[in-house]
């Protein structure tokens, strides 16, 4: 089962806290066998190839010697390339949202917990919006991510389940997979 696969880190380097160098992170993931490791911006997206390693065992992996090494924890998830792939397939709320800084993907760390997202999806969000897709659900914030109903509903729901990348981030970690 060798092949790429994509980790997301979950609140490193946002504001002060939680710093690491993306120089440090690459040495790490590679420290652990994984090869062809690659960083995206500042923010925790690593591009590598495991061999014999599913995601979620990738996601272990990474998550135990991240917070050895670096004495504090984040929530690590691990998506194939299939997978993000797929989460990019498709561009949802067609031409309404048209600023991808503001079309987020929340990845799911467990798809099985793609079920929990349901009650929102029936949910009126205007002028925001909000769908599940494929290990991921897709929300758009017209006036940005903090004052977003939608992004709290997430948090609400699944908390630290579900690690969130602008529309932009996700479509450079699928040419990245390229």
């Amino acid at each position: 089962m060798a092949g790429k696969q994509v980790a997301l880190l979950r609140g490193i380097n946002v504001g002060k806290a939680k710093r690491v160098a993306m120089a440090d992170l690459r040495m790490l993931v590679e420290g652990l066998g994984f090869t062809g490791v690659r960083t995206l911006l500042n923010s925790g997206n690593v591009v590598f190839t495991a061999s014999g390693s599913p995601p979620a065992r990738s996601a272990a992996r990474i998550e135990g010697a991240f917070t050895e090494r670096f004495g504090f924890s984040s929530r690590v998830t691990v998506v194939s390339a299939e997978e993000l792939r797929a989460a990019t397939a498709r561009k949802p709320f067609g031409k309404a949202a048209d600023n991808p800084s503001r079309l987020f993907t929340a990845v799911l760390a467990d798809p099985g917990d793609r079920a929990r997202l349901a009650p929102l999806a029936k949910e009126d969000w205007a002028p925001e919006a909000f769908a599940v897709g494929p290990r991921v659900a897709y929300f758009w914030c017209p006036d940005g991510i903090t004052r977003s109903r939608v992004a709290e509903a997430l948090d609400r729901a699944l908390g630290d389940a579900i690690t969130t990348r602008n529309w932009a981030t996700m479509l450079k970690l699928r040419a990245m997979l390229e």
